[in-house]
């Protein structure tokens, strides 16, 4: 396993994270996430468990922490509904994303440390 710095884990992660967010998650899958207004006979909460699970693979794999990708998991989904809800924004939501990405890449480094 690499031993990644704090930055390059963040840098990793917001660039995993740009590529999970838009070419990986689609039009399909930005759609059928939001339990507003889903996809007929798609369960919303399969394509947002799908979209998170995503990310969440991602974080494990930049930190090789099992946990913090379950945290990811969990993180993500909760940040991605409520967007949908429309209780944040667009841009609230990307900012949680990163702050989460900041806190897994310290986290994970402390470890390492």
């Amino acid at each position: 396993m690499l031993h990644l710095t704090f930055v390059q884990m963040f840098v990793a992660m917001l660039v995993l994270h740009v590529i999970a967010d838009y070419p990986l998650q689609g039009d399909f899958l930005s759609k059928a996430k939001n339990r507003t207004t889903p996809l007929p006979g798609v369960p919303w909460y399969q394509a947002l468990g799908a979209h998170a699970l995503i990310h969440a693979g991602a974080v494990w794999l930049v930190t090789g922490s099992l946990t913090l990708g379950s945290l990811e998991l969990i993180t993500h989904a909760l940040i991605d509904d409520t967007k949908c809800a429309g209780r944040i924004t667009f841009n609230m939501d990307q900012l949680a994303h990163v702050v989460c990405k900041c806190v897994w890449a310290g986290a994970a480094a402390w470890v390492l440390m």
